[in-house]
């Protein structure tokens, strides 16, 4: 397909958008492909950006952006936000709606605890099957270089960083834990020598990816924890260890990721006392 052409019918899911950009992303002229590369690394931002947002971020023109959008097969840019609001609301709903999708389970809380543990369950079976293990051991190699380890997780992801700096603080590695009180930023505190730990999942947080940007762009290698080839902080110098939940009725809880994070902290631990 030339990039001239428009599809016959606009993509129905945000997933086909993706597939779409993927397949034609190499035969677009520069700034259309710059529109495509954005996307495909920042999908996230499509539901919440303006066009101009997006262009920015893209570094074209806003012209560019809505040029794109026809090229993948939309008359503009808010047929494609439309879509990817839909999509990022049927799957991260609020939570007055999770709890309506628990049905009959609702209010139930043995059967809630069964299912929570059958999740736990799965989730633990597909990290062992799926991690990447020489990915894990430099994460640990890098962790165990660091002058001082830098731990960002936050919203959902906070009990993982808090919790990975209660395990370092009692094997006495230096950290710092992120959690932005009052509106305040710690990206100051990252020096050269030291290593970041970021943890986020879909919908993803914009302070982590922030904070996981800047330490890349002054050359501090990033441990990223996170679910999706499509998270926004996959690229930057370091590493990247995969972890999926399964979820119950759109509620996740972390069991996979804290035993994954529990891992990495006692053999950074380990790696240090020797």
């Amino acid at each position: 397909m030339l990039e001239t052409e428009m599809p016959a019918q606009p993509p129905a899911t945000a997933d086909e958008v993706r597939e779409r950009t993927s397949e034609i992303v190499q035969t677009l002229p520069k700034r259309l492909r710059q529109c495509a590369d954005y996307v495909l690394k920042h999908p996230e931002k499509i539901a919440v950006s303006t066009v101009a947002d997006l262009a920015a971020g893209a570094g074209v023109q806003p012209s560019a952006v809505m040029r794109f959008c026809q090229v993948i097969g939309f008359s503009g840019f808010s047929e494609m936000q439309k879509l990817f609001r839909n999509d990022y609301a049927e799957r991260w709903p609020d939570y007055a709606t999770r709890l309506e999708r628990l049905g009959d389970r609702n209010g139930q809380v043995a059967q809630l605890l069964l299912d929570f543990v059958g999740a736990g369950h799965k989730s633990l079976n597909l990290l062992a099957e799926t991690i990447d293990f020489a990915a894990l051991e430099r994460a640990v190699t890098l962790l165990k270089a660091a002058d001082t380890i830098h731990l960002v997780g936050l919203r959902r992801s906070f009990p993982v960083s808090s919790y990975l700096s209660y395990v370092f603080d009692k094997m006495r590695i230096p950290t710092v834990l992120h959690g932005a009180p009052g509106g305040l930023s710690s990206e100051s505190a990252i020096r050269t020598g030291d290593v970041v730990v970021v943890i986020t999942m879909a919908p993803y947080s914009e302070e982590a990816v922030q904070i996981a940007r800047h330490a890349a762009s002054i050359g501090v290698p990033v441990v990223g924890i996170t679910d999706g080839t499509d998270s926004p902080i996959v690229g930057p110098p370091g590493e990247t260890l995969w972890v999926r939940e399964v979820d119950v009725g759109s509620f996740r809880a972390l069991s996979a990721t804290l035993s994954l994070a529990t891992a990495l902290a006692v053999a950074v631990g380990a790696e240090r006392s020797r």
